[in-house]
């Protein structure tokens, strides 16, 4: 059998911490912010973890990282 490959996407935004659970950043914080609230835009800081609804994805996209 061949090895999985892991999406070259999933492998530039997504960091498996040492719990299993996988790091990301905030969406909506790049462009058109003029229109965004400053608490808005505050709370989108840092990143976040995925949500356990999309694991599932998650370990498909990142075969053998321990997810």
């Amino acid at each position: 059998m061949p090895k999985m490959k892991t999406k070259s996407a999933a492998k530039k935004r997504f960091r498996v911490r040492p719990g299993g659970t996988v790091k990301r950043g905030q969406a909506f914080k790049r462009h058109i912010l003029t229109k965004k609230t400053t608490k808005n835009k505050r709370q989108l800081r840092g990143s976040t973890a995925v949500h356990e609804t999309d694991m599932g994805r998650m370990s498909q996209m990142l075969p053998g990282r321990g997810i």
